[in-house]
């Protein structure tokens, strides 16, 4: 006997919708696109990003550390001072990001 059943996509929904709810996030995405390129500090961070402001960039920060997006180290060199990188995890957004600046520079280009 053959039953016919669709699919069962609610986890994949669920899934989904917490992937849309952590990058539709603008200043997620922009720290993760920051920190693609090496690792930084706080304030370094906070210039690359143009409009960020130290509570809102603390709160981003502490989200995608606990997402294991990105890694908080701290060092001692001079003085205490804390590097953040980006985790594999958070690497396997980069391709995302270069999707989104295809469409970018395809359809919002003025």
């Amino acid at each position: 006997m053959s039953t016919s059943s669709k699919p069962d996509n609610t986890h994949i929904s669920a899934e989904l919708n917490n992937g849309i709810k952590m990058l539709g996030d603008a200043w997620i995405l922009c720290i993760v696109g920051t920190l693609a390129k090496k690792e930084m500090r706080f304030n370094e961070i906070q210039r690359a990003i143009v409009g960020i402001n130290p509570t809102s960039l603390a709160e981003r920060l502490k989200r995608l550390e606990n997402e294991k997006m990105i890694k908080r180290q701290e060092e001692t060199v001079d003085k205490l001072s804390v590097v953040y990188s980006l985790t594999d995890k958070g690497r396997g957004i980069i391709p995302i990001l270069r999707e989104i600046q295809v469409f970018a520079d395809k359809f919002l280009k003025k």
